[in-house]
């Protein structure tokens, strides 16, 4: 898959042609990278003398990402022998970027590994959350722990972890409600999950990874920030880079919070789930 700035880049001028700095800018811009990283790269190109050429502007794009993004994605290992408890991930988002999903995936994922895992269909405001979390369950062979429709997501989250317990399942992945991150009072509830679980393992959750659509944009930034500042964050799942979605919203969001990706979503079937990999990603991305 070509990149998206090396395909306008080529369609603005031959690859080792000179280019136009107002229009690099515009496309840079508009690249999801966030203002801060635009500017860098455009103060990059300068600082250095280079011509504006598409393959100096694209090896400046990578120098400038690459400071941010880590050249592999922290990988999910379980609990050290011995340790009581399994490792507990909260999966956040908004709604519609694909939480459900890669839940199942990163389920898949681990279980391929001949590691055990529960999952938790803490989503309970979406009855069809938790009949599609359900459905993957069956094909996975993993164990869903649910609730009716409008149950308390802090209890079942609860209620989950003390079964994985029992259960000496070594992952516990709770899908949780997508939530508007403007709505404080829904973020406050994340809060409260997180309270919840620390009754049974105060060290719980040991992962929470937002779920961000690449479609999305510099919204994201924002999504992401809200969400850190409820919940802290321990890494970023990306999806939709098989669609529409450039990628650079990933350096935004690190670049201002610090969190940085740990997998991607390359798909929809269910074994479309990387590790991050920092130079596949830029190649992907640029």
């Amino acid at each position: 898959m070509a990149g998206w700035l090396k395909g306008i880049l080529g369609r603005i001028t031959g690859a080792h042609e000179a280019v136009d700095w107002e229009e690099v800018e515009a496309v840079l811009w508009q690249s999801d990278l966030g203002a801060p990283t635009a500017t860098a790269i455009l103060e990059s190109l300068r600082s250095k003398g280079l011509a504006l050429h598409s393959e100096n502007v694209l090896q400046a794009a990578r120098e400038e990402a690459s400071k941010f993004l880590p050249e592999k994605g922290q990988d999910l290992t379980p609990m050290p022998q011995g340790t009581d408890g399994p490792v507990v991930i909260l999966m956040v988002g908004v709604n519609g970027t694909g939480k459900t999903t890669s839940s199942a995936k990163l389920a898949a994922l681990l279980t391929s590994r001949g590691l055990s895992v529960l999952l938790c269909a803490a989503d309970t405001f979406r009855a069809a959350a938790v009949e599609q979390l359900k459905t993957w369950g069956e094909r996975l062979g993993v164990e869903v722990v649910s609730s009716e429709y409008g149950a308390d997501p802090a209890a079942l989250c609860h209620d989950a972890l003390a079964k994985a317990k029992r259960l000496k399942a070594d992952f516990l992945i709770c899908d949780t409600a997508g939530r508007l991150h403007t709505k404080s009072n829904l973020m406050q509830e994340l809060s409260k999950v997180k309270r919840s679980l620390g009754k049974i393992d105060s060290s719980a959750p040991h992962e929470v990874f937002l779920v961000a659509d690449t479609t999305t944009g510099s919204n994201a930034v924002v999504q992401a920030k809200e969400f850190h500042a409820a919940t802290p964050l321990t890494g970023l799942i990306l999806t939709k880079l098989d669609g529409s979605g450039k990628g650079g919203v990933a350096v935004a969001i690190a670049r201002e919070t610090g969190i940085t990706p740990r997998f991607i979503g390359t798909g929809e079937q269910v074994g479309d789930l990387a590790l991050f990999d920092r130079e596949s990603f830029l190649e992907r991305m640029l």
